[in-house]
């Protein structure tokens, strides 16, 4: 536990991008960048990133996972890619492998929300996991592959007038962060409103 005059520790995030071709350099990668660019607008928490772009190799991605949270220290670590029913997409099996905890909920919603939109998210294969160490844990989950697809589930679905009327996913990541002892993360209400129950609300009077 942290103690009272101690910094609160800097929220590190995994970010990693599954293919083939764009891990060999054959065209240009789109999930890092759109997983970037939403986290820095959604995110009022200090933060870093730490990106791997690697291929569909279940190994590789096993290893980077781990390494992302067990060495690097990642409290969140994010997937982009790898997750229908091709034979070389595996990125579900490699992170269910290295979990400790599945979070099926998360998977649950990300197809509820993609099927608004296509009949084929139903092809989609998205799980979320907690991975523990013995004085370590993180949240990984995977998302889609195409920029569109990925805001749209982390940050929900809304109505001609911008209100929310399917949650995105992100809304309950800093609450679970708060569960399995990371820092405290606060965010954008405009682009993705984080939800704790009001025993779990910070005074905005202690943060830093």
């Amino acid at each position: 536990m942290t103690g009272f005059n101690s910094p609160a520790p800097l929220l590190r995030i995994g970010l990693v991008s599954v293919s083939d071709r764009a891990s060999a350099g054959n065209y240009d990668d789109l999930g890092l960048p759109a997983l970037q660019d939403w986290l820095v607008s959604c995110l009022q928490t200090p933060f870093e990133f730490v990106t791997r772009l690697i291929p569909d190799e279940r190994a590789i991605i096993e290893h980077t996972l781990m390494t992302l949270v067990d060495n690097q220290r990642c409290h969140l670590v994010l997937t982009t890619g790898g997750t229908g029913p091709a034979r070389r997409d595996v990125t579900p099996e490699a992170t269910l492998a290295v979990g400790s905890k599945p979070m099926p909920g998360f998977g649950e919603q990300m197809r509820q929300i993609s099927l608004h939109f296509v009949p084929t998210a139903i092809l989609s294969r998205q799980v979320g996991v907690i991975r523990e160490t013995t004085d370590h844990a993180a949240l990984i989950f995977n998302l889609p592959g195409q920029p569109k697809a990925i805001r749209e589930t982390l940050e929900g679905l809304r109505d001609d007038s911008g209100n929310i009327i399917v949650p995105g996913i992100f809304a309950a990541v800093p609450y679970c962060i708060d569960l399995i002892g990371g820092p405290y993360i606060e965010t954008n209400p405009v682009v993705c409103k984080a939800f704790r129950p009001k025993s779990a609300l910070k005074p905005t009077s202690t943060m830093p």
